[in-house]
């Protein structure tokens, strides 16, 4: 099983509301296609799919002021940032779909929602079915509902950590818009095995970012049992195909 992030800022342009970055987004769908007929078509199989919000959910849940923490009651609030991520959600899978890649939406305001504590509860039984039927689910940040706060935001990040453990991935992959994790002087960090290591060259992301960046990212990784990877889009297939390429996070 391999779960795989399309990161928000890598699919769209992050500095101008609801803005696909088509290019790109035609690249990663291309390079999923080809992984799934290539010779190593196994690996690449069984795949779950999650986006980022990029330009689309982050914008309007800035406009609103809601976060992961912070939420809202509003159901103009919820609709404009549900509604943002459903429209990339659509996009998402019609350049999937294009490729031939069976790609089905899973929406987490109708499947997940946290406790009066904060805790996520996410059930990954639809998710699971589907790929065992054949599907690719391809699902993405969102809203979910929140015990005492409304509505908060659920990034992608933690998605993928959930789905991680919940389906037991033996591969984890974040395709960003950089090649992998930059130290200070811009070269890729081959491995990172605790936070405290790269805690200074985390910075926040310079668009608009209501889930915390890189440093939330690497964060989320370390806590999983399972080798992650984060990549740049031009190393997406060669991780499809098994390889380990930009930063591994063990």
């Amino acid at each position: 099983m391999i779960v795989l992030k399309l990161g928000g800022s890598a699919i769209t342009d992050k500095e101008r509301p609801e803005t696909v970055d088509g290019p790109a987004l035609a690249a990663a769908a291309d390079a999923i296609a080809t992984a799934r007929e290539s010779p190593e078509r196994a690996l690449a199989d069984r795949l779950v799919v999650v986006h980022g919000g990029g330009s689309f959910g982050h914008h309007h849940a800035s406009e609103h002021g809601v976060t992961t923490t912070d939420g809202t009651h509003d159901p103009t609030a919820v609709s404009d940032i549900h509604g943002a991520m459903g429209a990339l959600n659509g996009f998402v899978r019609k350049r999937l779909l294009e490729r031939d890649v069976p790609a089905v939406p899973v929406h987490p305001l109708s499947t997940a929602y946290r406790d009066e504590t904060g805790r996520l509860e996410f059930p990954t039984g639809q998710v699971e079915t589907l790929v065992d039927e054949g599907f690719v689910p391809v699902l993405h940040g969102d809203l979910i509902a929140h015990a005492g706060s409304g509505a908060t935001v659920v990034s992608g990040d933690e998605l993928v950590a959930e789905l991680a453990r919940a389906l037991e991935a033996e591969r984890i992959g974040l395709c960003s818009t950089v090649p992998g994790v930059l130290d200070a002087d811009d070269a890729v960090i081959d491995r990172i095995g605790g936070f405290e290591a790269v805690a200074d060259v985390l910075g926040e992301s310079e668009a608009t970012d209501v889930t915390g960046g890189m440093a939330a990212k690497v964060r989320a990784l370390l806590e999983l049992e399972a080798e992650a990877s984060i990549f740049g889009l031009d190393d997406l297939e060669s991780f499809l195909t098994g390889e380990e390429p930009g930063t591994t996070v063990e």
